[in-house]
C-alpha cells in the first residue's frame, strides 16, 4: 500500500517569496520487499517504444523519479519531468480492470508505459488531461517473472490535479482538489468518507454536547479527536489530507520538503505492524519528494532518515541513455562527543 501528497507554496504563503509558484509532491512507497529501486533520470531521446503497435513515444520532456530498470527500461514508480507535471502509480488490486483487446480509437498503452507515456509528452496538467482521454490501457505486463501492475494514478502541477482510474467500466478521470492518494476504495468513495471528518480541527473544541453539562479540554489537540490512526488505506487517506491542509511551513525551501515528508510521515507504516503472511510485513521503504519546479528529487528510506537528493537539471538531458543513482539507505548514527 502506498501514499501520495502534494502542495503549492501559493496556496500556503501569503507573502511572495523566491519559492512562490513552487510545486512540492511526494509518496511513501509502502511494501514486504525492495525490488533495487534507483533514482532514474531519462533524457529527451531515450527511446521509448509502445508495446502495442511498436511505435516510439517520447522525445518532449527528460524525466526523474524513483525506478526499477529491468532490461533497460525505467519501471518508474514516481516522477516529475522538466516542465513540473508530476506522476504516481499506487497499489489498486482490488477495482483495477485493464482492457484485453486493443481499442481501434484510443492510443493503446500497458500499464507499465503509463508514467513515461504521459510525463515524456505532457507539459503541464491540462496536456495530460487531454492525452489520457485518448488513452487505452490494455493488460500487457512488462514480462515473464514481472506481476501485472494493478494501478491508479495521481497526476499533479502547481495548476491542478488528478486522479486516474481503469476500472471495468473504462478509464475514470476524477479532479482532485486534496492533492492525496491512497489505494482502495475508489477516488470519489475515498473523498466523500471526508465528510465523516468535517468536524476536526487544529484548535480546541468548544462544549456543544450540553449546556448542563461543565465538559472541558484536558488536553491539547482535542480538536483532532476521531481522526483515524490505523494503517487501512482509507484512514491513511484521512489523515494524509487533514495533515496536508493543516500543516504549516516556514516558507523556505527546507521548510517546504519538510513539509512534504512530515504531511508523509503521518502514515508512515513502521516494520511490524502490518503482517502479510509468511512473516513477511510491508513497511515504507521510502519517502519521496520533489519540488517539481525545480526537478530536485529528494528521499529518504526506512533505515536513513537523512534526506538526499538528485537535481536532474545538473544533468544532460538532451542525450539518449537512462542516468541512475543508487538509493541509500545503510543508517548512520552520528557522535556529538
Amino acid at each position: 500500500m502506498c501514499t501520495a501528497a502534494s502542495f503549492s507554496v501559493l496556496s500556503d504563503l501569503s507573502n511572495t517569496s523566491d519559492l512562490s509558484g513552487d510545486f512540492y509532491f511526494g509518496r511513501n512507497l509502502d511494501y514486504e520487499f525492495s525490488y533495487g529501486e534507483e533514482i532514474v533520470i531519462t533524457p529527451r531521446n531515450y527511446p521509448f517504444t509502445r508495446r502495442v503497435g511498436g511505435e516510439s513515444f517520447g522525445g518532449r520532456f527528460a524525466l526523474c523519479g524513483m525506478a526499477h530498470v529491468a532490461e533497460n527500461y525505467p519501471l518508474y514508480y514516481d516522477a516529475v519531468n522538466e516542465c513540473g507535471l508530476c506522476m504516481a502509480g499506487l497499489n489498486f488490486a482490488v477495482s483495477t480492470s485493464y482492457r484485453k483487446e486493443k481499442s481501434s480509437d484510443a492510443e493503446n498503452i500497458a500499464p507499465f508505459e503509463f508514467i513515461p507515456w504521459v510525463l515524456s509528452q505532457c507539459r503541464n496538467i491540462s496536456e495530460a488531461r487531454e492525452l489520457i482521454k485518448r488513452t487505452s490501457l490494455i493488460d500487457i505486463p512488462f514480462g515473464e517473472g514481472y506481476p501485472q501492475s494493478m494501478l491508479h494514478w495521481i497526476v499533479a502541477d502547481k495548476d491542478g490535479c488528478i486522479t486516474v482510474e481503469s476500472v471495468s467500466d473504462g478509464i475514470h478521470v476524477y479532479e482532485n482538489p486534496v492533492g492525496v492518494l491512497t489505494n482502495e476504495p475508489s477516488f470519489d468513495i475515498q473523498l466523500f468518507n471526508l465528510n465523516n471528518y468535517m468536524s476536526l480541527s487544529s484548535v480546541s473544541p468548544e462544549n456543544s454536547f450540553s449546556n448542563g453539562l461543565p465538559l472541558r479540554t484536558y488536553s491539547r489537540g482535542m480538536g483532532a479527536m476521531g481522526l483515524p490512526g490505523d494503517l487501512s488505506s482509507m484512514s491513511r487517506f484521512v489523515r494524509a489530507s487533514f495533515a496536508r491542509e493543516n500543516m504549516m511551513s516556514d516558507g523556505t525551501e527546507e521548510g517546504n520538503v519538510g513539509k512534504l515528508f512530515h504531511i508523509l510521515a503521518s502514515v508512515w507504516q513502521q516494520k511490524g505492524l502490518c503482517c502479510v503472511g509468511d512473516g513477511k510485513y510491508e513497511y515504507t521503504i521510502y519517502s519521496s519528494c520533489v519540488n517539481a519546479a525545480k526537478g530536485i528529487y529528494y528521499y529518504k528510506t526506512y533505515d536513513s532518515h537523512g534526506i538526499r537528493y538528485v537535481d536532474m537539471r545538473r544533468e544532460r538531458l538532451d542525450g539518449c541513455e537512462l542516468i541512475k543513482y543508487p538509493m541509500i539507505s545503510d543508517a548512520v548514527l552520528i557522535a556529538e562527543n
